[in-house]
C-alpha cells in the first residue's frame, strides 16, 4: 500500500496508543523509526511526521535517562517542524533545561501566538482527560446494572493551525483519548458481563436498584459529554498569527 500523510499519521496515533496501554518497553521503537523513514520519503508533506517521530522517541529517551540521545532527537524533530514549547515544560523533560545542546534546540522554535493558544488547550486537555477517566472508573464502582458508559471527550480543534507542529499535539491528544478510551470500556464490558452473570445466578441481585444505577449512569454521562463539548477549542479573537521566538525556557507552567 502507499504511504499517504493520512495513512502514516494514523500510524502514529496506533504507535502511541500503544506505547500509552503497553509502554515503550513491551512496544519498542522499531515502528517510530519506520515512520520516520518513510514520512521523509514523502517530501515536505510528511516533515510534520518526521518530527512526531523524533518527538516521540526524544520524549522515550528522556523518560528512560538517555539524556544524549533525548536531545539528538528533540534537536531533529526541530529541524523537521516541532515547536510544542509548551511540551518540553512537562516534568520529565526539566532534567534537559540545563543542558546547553536543548537550550539551543529550543531557542530556535518559533510559534505564533494562534498556536500556542491552541499547544496549552491541547495539553490542558490530556490532563481533563486522565482525570475525567479517574472520575468514571470510581463512579463505576458498584453498579448493578449491565450498561456501558462511554468516555465523553472534548473533540479536537478543527482550525487550520499555523505552524505543522500543532497537528503532532493533536495526534499525542487523540491517542491519549483513544487509550483512556480503550481502559474505560474494557472495564465497562468486564463490569457489565459479570453484573450478568449475577443477575443470572444469584436471585439476591437488586433489579430495582441496577435500573436506578443504569438512569443515573445515563444521566452522569449526559452531563459529562455536555462539558466535553462546551471545552471545545475556540480561537481567540486577535491571536497573533505572526512567528515569534517560543517564551523563555522555564518561564511556562505546564497545565494542571
Amino acid at each position: 500500500m502507499v504511504d499517504t500523510v493520512n495513512s502514516l499519521a494514523a500510524r502514529v496515533h496506533e504507535l502511541l496508543v500503544a506505547f500509552l496501554t503497553e509502554g515503550p518497553a513491551a512496544v519498542g521503537t522499531a515502528g517510530v523509526h519506520d515512520v520516520i523513514a518513510r514520512a521523509g520519503a514523502l517530501g515536505p508533506d510528511g516533515r510534520w511526521l518526521v518530527a512526531a517521530g523524533h518527538a516521540c522517541l526524544g520524549e522515550v529517551a528522556c523518560v528512560q535517562g538517555q539524556a544524549d540521545l533525548a536531545v539528538s532527537h528533540l534537536d531533529a524533530a526541530v529541524e523537521a517542524g516541532y515547536n510544542d514549547c509548551v511540551a518540553l515544560h512537562v516534568a520529565p523533560m526539566r532534567p534537559l533545561h540545563h543542558d546547553p545542546r536543548f537550550r539551543a534546540l529550543y531557542q530556535r522554535m518559533r510559534v505564533t501566538q494562534a498556536d500556542l493558544d491552541e499547544f496549552f488547550w491541547l495539553h490542558q486537555e490530556m490532563q481533563i482527560a486522565v482525570r475525567e477517566a479517574q472520575d468514571a472508573s470510581v463512579d463505576g464502582m458498584g453498579r448493578l446494572d449491565t450498561g456501558v458508559s462511554l468516555l465523553p471527550q472534548a473533540p479536537l480543534p478543527t482550525r487550520e493551525p499555523d505552524t505543522p507542529g500543532v497537528l503532532i499535539t493533536r495526534v499525542d491528544l487523540a491517542a491519549v483519548q483513544t487509550a483512556l478510551q480503550q481502559a474505560a470500556l474494557k472495564a465497562e464490558f468486564q463490569r457489565s458481563a459479570g453484573n450478568t452473570s449475577l443477575g443470572l445466578i444469584d436471585d439476591s441481585w437488586d433489579g430495582a436498584r441496577a435500573r436506578r444505577d443504569a438512569r443515573d449512569a445515563d444521566e452522569l454521562e449526559s452531563r459529562r459529554r455536555r462539558a466535553a463539548e462546551a471545552r471545545a477549542f475556540v480561537e481567540r479573537p486577535g491571536a497573533g498569527t505572526a512567528l515569534v521566538p517560543c517564551p523563555p525556557l522555564g518561564s511556562i507552567a505546564y497545565p494542571s
